[in-house]
């Protein structure tokens, strides 16, 4: 208990004080993790939208291949970006390997298939019965797909929550495409590995309250816009 409260002490510090280092890291932290799930919901929502009206073969081994990637483990995402971007990978020449850029690729490929799995998954429980009342209603395909989002406004923002939860808390990817580099490509769940790693337990517990306080936050205001109509 002593230590959590070190900890807890050790972060309002930290934050009282304007440390430029944590503010440099927690700023990349936000980047990252900000411009991944963005990216992962303007592409994963129209896809997982798709698979989950549509109906054409080969759409369940799709599905499948999607609800693997849920699960998949973070070191091999990172593992998978690593060899791409490596200077002998296909893309190499870029010289992208140790970036932020890196980091929101494999960021990416960790929280699509979330974003895509709980959307398609949103969409097939729709009632048909209401599928039938809007076409018979006269709707286009476009006016359709958006009455059935806002049908589906709650698990659809479930899904970017979830997304967002992986890569703010992601770790190994992080590490491995990224290299835990001060001012370039340190952020703060690979701080936190570190200071732990150094014995600096008191750093790491701030850091850790830093990061809970940051995604709470950002939650907090994505949970508003889920329960905005339920609010009114």
């Amino acid at each position: 208990m002593e230590l959590l409260i070190e900890g807890l002490k050790q972060a309002f510090s930290m934050l009282e004080t304007g440390d430029m280092q944590l503010i440099e890291i927690t700023l990349l932290t936000l980047r990252v993790s900000l411009s991944a799930i963005i990216f992962s919901t303007i592409v994963g929502i129209p896809l997982g939208v798709a698979l989950g009206l549509s109906s054409f073969r080969g759409r369940r081994f799709l599905l499948s291949l999607i609800n693997i990637g849920m699960g998949l483990p973070p070191v091999v995402a990172g593992l998978w970006i690593t060899m791409l971007l490596w200077r002998n990978g296909p893309l190499g020449s870029f010289s992208l390997l140790y970036s932020p850029f890196a980091i929101v690729l494999a960021q990416i490929l960790v929280s699509l298939p979330i974003v895509i799995g709980l959307t398609s998954s949103a969409f097939q429980q729709i009632d048909k019965k209401l599928l039938l009342q809007i076409k018979a209603l006269g709707a286009s395909k476009v006016q359709t797909v958006f009455l059935l989002m806002k049908e589906t406004k709650i698990a659809i923002m479930a899904a970017v929550m979830a997304g967002f939860g992986r890569v703010i808390a992601e770790v190994g990817a992080a590490m491995m495409v990224g290299g835990n580099i001060l001012g370039e490509t340190r952020i703060l769940t690979t701080s936190i590995v570190m200071e732990v790693s150094k014995g600096n337990f008191d750093v790491a517990l701030a850091l850790s309250f830093i990061l809970m306080g940051l995604a709470f936050a950002i939650t907090f205001l994505l949970t508003i816009l889920q329960q905005r109509k339920q609010l009114q």
